[in-house]
């Protein structure tokens, strides 16, 4: 379990990498546009958004200004909440669509800041500035903590729903949606409270992992041109590496700063 932990910046960085080819497939190939919630925009902007994305998954993965890269990451995640989901969100309360869109962006954000701040410290770096980096790790656990409160009460909501999409060879479909809806309630809960935090976040970075290897990935061989289903993977990917970020990192709230 200690290994996977330690690949939760590596997960998440695939993930940023496979969103920035995503954006450079659609640009260049004028390929069907990524799925949701992501928006193509221009193929001038898709070209930049790619770029960007690709070069902040490498900068994570090698720790090669990982601190700068990650916050302009949570950064961008957090502007897309304000303007675009934010606003879609709002004028759309009734329909689920939205709520899912704008909470999966707002928990890459917060895995994102929890990242930048939990990176080891920048030689020369002022005290000023430390102190803000440890404030906006505490942002990135709270908005991650909180978006996953909204994929429960989604999967509680819509439990029919979501059972149909369990694999048909699982039996119980209806008691995963619920079960899987109730777990992201009580993982969060745990997270906020800092009780159990760190086994909350492995256990849920572990689910994410197995949604991955069970539901995404047959469902992206069965649909490869599917710009949908490629993101709905790389999501879940993100949201695994999230967690294991959380559970690595979590120690630094509670007993001191955790290697990653």
């Amino acid at each position: 379990m200690e290994t996977l932990t330690k690949g939760g910046r590596f997960f998440f960085a695939a993930s940023i990498a496979g969103f920035g080819m995503q954006y450079l497939t659609y640009a260049a190939l004028a390929a069907p546009a990524p799925g949701p919630p992501w928006t193509p925009g221009s193929r001038l902007w898709a070209y930049v958004t790619g770029a960007f994305l690709i070069a902040v998954a490498v900068s994570i993965a090698t720790k090669k200004s990982a601190r700068v890269a990650a916050f302009l990451l949570g950064s961008m995640f957090f502007l897309r909440v304000l303007l675009i989901h934010g606003p879609k969100l709002a004028a759309n309360l009734h329909d689920p669509g939205p709520w899912t869109t704008t909470f999966e962006v707002l928990a890459m954000c917060g895995a994102a800041l929890v990242l930048a701040g939990t990176q080891p410290v920048v030689q020369h770096s002022s005290q000023r500035w430390e102190s803000a980096m440890e404030k906006t790790a505490v942002l990135g656990r709270f908005l991650f903590a909180i978006s996953l409160v909204i994929f429960g009460i989604q999967h509680l909501m819509y439990a029919r729903f979501v059972a149909s999409l369990v694999p048909s060879w699982i039996p119980g479909h209806l008691f995963w949606a619920y079960f899987t809806g109730a777990a992201f309630i009580a993982a969060a809960m745990s997270i906020i409270t800092g009780k159990s935090a760190r086994l909350a976040a492995t256990l849920l970075g572990l689910m994410f992992l197995l949604w991955v290897l069970l539901l995404h990935l047959p469902r992206v061989a069965a649909a490869p041109h599917n710009g949908n289903e490629w993101t709905s993977a790389f999501v879940a990917l993100a949201m695994c590496g999230g967690a294991f970020v959380l559970a690595r990192t979590i120690g630094k709230y509670e007993s001191g700063p955790a290697s990653l």
